[in-house]
């Protein structure tokens, strides 16, 4: 079952400040069709990893009339890869390529996100415990504010877990 955390969003009018200083995104904002959103990614990681909501999300999510535990859910699905695959992979070829279709979704304001960057927040995502999830890769992309495509968003998900596979059995 899936459970697009953007679908949480859709309909609100409202934009949040941003969340507490950090190394990574502080402030999502969410484009999904014309709609646009902003949430704070310190509101995001409360709920991943303590299963907590803040008084903002706890807003969202009961006007949206959608249970925290689906956002939790997804928010923590990974992919395993460790940071030595990744490394290699994204710097070569294919790597390019995913890069590509990862900027599509995750970019800067300008919509022009840095190869550079997407790179560095998907390898940083691995380094603990060899696995990529969606609520690292937002606390790990190193700009003040990321937004993020919902419309392609599960797309490029589903393309990732298929490559799963694949890349395991790579001999690096």
């Amino acid at each position: 079952m899936r459970y697009p955390w953007w679908s949480l969003l859709i309909g609100f009018g409202l934009t949040v400040g941003l969340g507490s200083p950090s190394l990574g995104a502080e402030q999502i904002v969410l484009r999904y069709s014309i709609l646009q959103e902003s949430i704070p990614v310190q509101d995001l990681s409360q709920l991943s990893r303590s299963g907590e909501v803040s008084p903002r999300l706890a807003g969202y999510l009961a006007l949206a009339k959608k249970q925290p535990e689906d956002l939790r859910h997804w928010l923590n699905q990974s992919v395993q890869a460790s940071p030595e695959l990744l490394s290699q992979v994204l710097n070569g070829f294919l790597g390019q390529y995913l890069l590509g279709q990862i900027s599509e979704v995750f970019h800067t304001p300008s919509q022009k996100a840095s190869p550079e960057a997407l790179r560095g927040a998907l390898i940083t995502s691995a380094v603990n415990d060899n696995q990529v999830q969606v609520i690292e890769i937002l606390e790990n992309y190193p700009t003040q504010e990321l937004y993020v495509n919902g419309d392609r968003l599960m797309e490029l998900y589903q393309q990732f877990k298929s490559m799963e596979a694949s890349l395991s059995k790579l001999p690096f």
